[in-house]
């Protein structure tokens, strides 16, 4: 009797094991489902292109000009169509030329009930003076890539995160006189931070309290043609995992001419005052050219920062790659 009732003991036993076995198979092969069907959207590179070419329309976008004011009218529409939460943030600015302005930075968000954040950052204004161009220094620039194809890559993206949720939550923050520095031949009184003051502001002033993403990534002048994007040294100093992040998936998504792991010195950039003054580790998606004086675009601060500058291949490589990070977070 004992022997009888150890043997449908074994059985059951071998039973159990066989369905617990058989269940955590397919929990696995359905898990192995889940992520091969994670649907990432395609980047529209036209779309973004259309983006350019509106914001350059506008004419020049220095601060308190009347492009300026016709571009933040056209962001405030465009944003409050596809974000779920979009918040302006204002605040009175005095440039090195002693001008008072009053600053404008856009915070989009998407799914803000979520704790779990990643941002992105461009700057929407231009440069007010052409100073690395060897005529009409003193006159303002369109700033097709240096302004407006970051901010196109993240319309495009905000576009798509309209259409398609992902699970993270999103920020796209847009900042305004990143470009009002101090020439280097200013008669003015020499004025310490001149550069990134949109940045700058809202790093001391967060637009909601103990705002904290898990990393940032700012995008500037990413539309040149050829244009390759390196480890720059502050980006590298402070996030280091970010960059490895993105430059392998876009390796991984045939974008390697693009992104190099080459290290090149670090640059006064929105990303530089977000490291200083925030805890959120961002890095530079920017264009470095060694061949040019100021190894950036060719075309940096020039009247050449045209529509002739914006190449849509470029364009889609870096969006791509930001949307399949974005879509797998």
């Amino acid at each position: 009797m004992i022997k009888f009732y150890f043997s449908h003991l074994y059985l059951i036993l071998l039973c159990f094991l066989f369905v617990a076995c058989l269940s955590e198979k397919n929990n696995a092969n359905k898990l192995k489902q889940e992520k091969k069907t994670v649907s990432i959207p395609k980047f529209n590179k036209d779309s973004a292109y259309y983006f350019v070419k509106k914001q350059v329309d506008f004419g020049p976008r220095f601060l308190s000009s009347k492009g300026w004011a016709n571009c933040s009218d056209w962001l405030e529409k465009k944003l409050k169509k596809y974000a779920d939460t979009l918040i302006i943030q204002t605040a009175p600015v005095t440039t090195y030329d002693q001008k008072q302005h009053k600053l404008k930075n856009f915070i989009a968000s998407f799914s803000p009930q979520k704790n779990n954040r990643i941002a992105f950052f461009a700057h929407w204004d231009t440069r007010h003076v052409a100073d690395y161009d060897t005529i009409n220094q003193d006159k303002p620039i369109l700033g097709a890539n240096d302004g407006g194809s970051g901010v196109a890559v993240l319309l495009e993206i905000a576009r798509m995160l309209k259409i398609k949720n992902p699970k993270i939550g999103v920020d796209i923050i847009l900042f305004d006189a990143e470009d009002y520095g101090q020439p280097e031949q200013s008669m003015f009184p020499i004025m310490q931070d001149s550069w990134c003051l949109g940045s700058q502001y809202w790093s001391k002033n967060p637009h909601k309290k103990n705002y904290y993403a898990k990393y940032g990534v700012l995008l500037d002048m990413v539309a040149g043609e050829n244009a390759v994007f390196t480890y720059e040294e502050g980006s590298y100093y402070h996030a280091k995992e970010i960059l490895d992040k993105f430059w392998k998936k876009a390796h991984q998504l045939g974008f390697g001419h693009h992104f190099s792991f080459q290290r090149t010195k670090q640059i006064i950039d929105d990303h530089y005052y977000i490291n200083l003054l925030t805890a959120i580790p961002t890095i530079d998606i920017i264009e470095y050219d060694a061949g040019s004086k100021s190894n950036f675009n060719k075309h940096w601060h020039t009247h050449g920062d045209n529509m002739n500058n914006i190449n849509k291949k470029t364009m889609y490589a870096v969006g791509q790659t930001l949307l399949e990070i974005i879509y797998t977070e």
